[in-house]
């Protein structure tokens, strides 16, 4: 049986400077009453943050400077995106277009899609939803029924995606779409596309979520046309590409600090005198919590060197959503608090808003069914 090495990564001479100007940013910032530190903040929405990450080139750090990057190492990335999750930055505008839609770009698009889109991208002022999950067919991407129709010039595209994430805020979605009919082997004959938002022949309908929000949408696409220069990659290698992008979204801080500002806000009040519980239950979530930081930073490490760590990632995510999701039900059984949904920030709204909220964090991003059998399949156990 194989198994997985989370080797340890060298952070960059550069990342102490760096970590301590981030943290400067946000202090400045929450004292200028910009934003109120977010309860989960990569799912927030704020565009003139973005733009301001942007002009200190936090945006598409480790891109070519031609492309609007910066051309740092991934590391430095993981360490600007750990800060201002910690300090619950509002960063959801520009999230998926950094995490993962402008590197697919950058390795699989077109020279007019790399010189229009990523510049845009990194300046903080063009945002990304993904087009993936369908109805009727959970987390198996396999069974895409999204169509992709030849066309003189391009493509038609004809179906409907679902628990889209800010497609009626997003520019730009890519879409895996079947461009072939299906055939024994169900990852064959799908591509990906980079589809604008706004054209005619997308219609998004909201889906309100469980505490009221509008994070997620039904998106329509009826004849939708894509140009040439707008389909990613190779016609037909569209499965591949999608397991390359999963490693990007699936392996990030983002996959375990969801409810750190719980966990942060719970040690504050706990105190300097915990019970033997408390303790136990506080020491064991920060063991954790460093055991996946620990293996995050070592998938960052092999990205950096081009490597393509998709099983690997598909741990992190299974057993980091679990810790997230663990938080505030552990938070209930070590203080006497009761939860509130009101507009604030404190510690009552902080554990109402991560108790509604964190069912969703195993499914979000791939469900955990769908992970363990790619982990089993990565250690040759099936």
């Amino acid at each position: 049986m194989r198994e997985f090495d989370f080797e340890p990564v060298r952070m960059p001479d550069s990342v102490p400077a760096l970590r301590q100007e981030v943290r400067e940013l946000i202090a400045a910032e929450i004292a200028a009453g910009a934003f109120t530190p977010q309860r989960n903040s990569w799912s927030s929405f704020d565009p003139g943050f973005s733009r301001k990450l942007g002009e200190r080139g936090w945006i598409g750090m480790s891109w070519p400077k031609r492309y609007g990057g910066s051309e740092r190492s991934m590391l430095e990335r993981y360490v600007v995106v750990e800060e201002l999750l910690a300090g619950g930055a509002p960063v959801g505008a520009h999230w998926v277009a950094d995490r993962q839609s402008g590197p697919q770009i950058l390795r699989h698009g077109s020279e007019r899609a790399r010189g229009e889109i990523l510049p845009r991208i990194a300046r903080g002022e063009c945002f990304f939803c993904i087009g993936m999950s369908e109805p009727d067919s959970g987390s198996d991407l396999a069974a895409v029924r999204t169509r992709a129709d030849k066309v003189d010039g391009g493509w038609k595209i004809t179906g409907t995606k679902v628990w889209t994430s800010n497609a009626h805020r997003a520019h730009y979605g890519i879409v895996l779409a079947r461009s072939a009919p299906k055939s024994e082997d169900r990852h064959a004959g799908m591509t990906q596309f980079i589809c604008d938002m706004k054209a005619p022949g997308v219609t998004i309908r909201p889906i309100y979520n469980l505490y009221g929000g509008h994070d997620f949408n039904e998106v329509v696409f009826d004849g939708y046309f894509v140009p040439e220069d707008m389909v990613l990659g190779e016609v037909g290698a569209g499965w591949k590409m999608v397991t390359g992008e999963l490693a990007f979204e699936r392996s990030g801080p983002d996959r375990f600090m969801s409810t750190y500002q719980l966990l942060r806000e719970t040690i504050r009040r706990v105190g300097d005198a915990p019970d033997d519980r408390q303790a136990e239950e506080i020491g064991r979530l920060v063991a954790h919590l460093a055991t996946l930081r620990r293996m995050s930073s070592s998938i960052a490490g092999r990205i950096d060197r081009g490597e393509n760590p998709a099983t690997a990632a598909a741990l992190v995510k299974d057993v980091g959503t679990g810790f997230e999701r663990e938080i505030p039900e552990i938070v209930r059984r070590i203080l006497p608090t009761e939860p509130s949904l009101g507009p604030g920030s404190g510690f009552d709204e902080l554990l109402g808003s991560a108790m509604l909220r964190s069912p969703s964090f195993t499914i979000r991003g791939g469900t955990r069914e769908i992970l363990r059998g790619m982990i089993a399949r990565g250690l040759g156990m099936r």
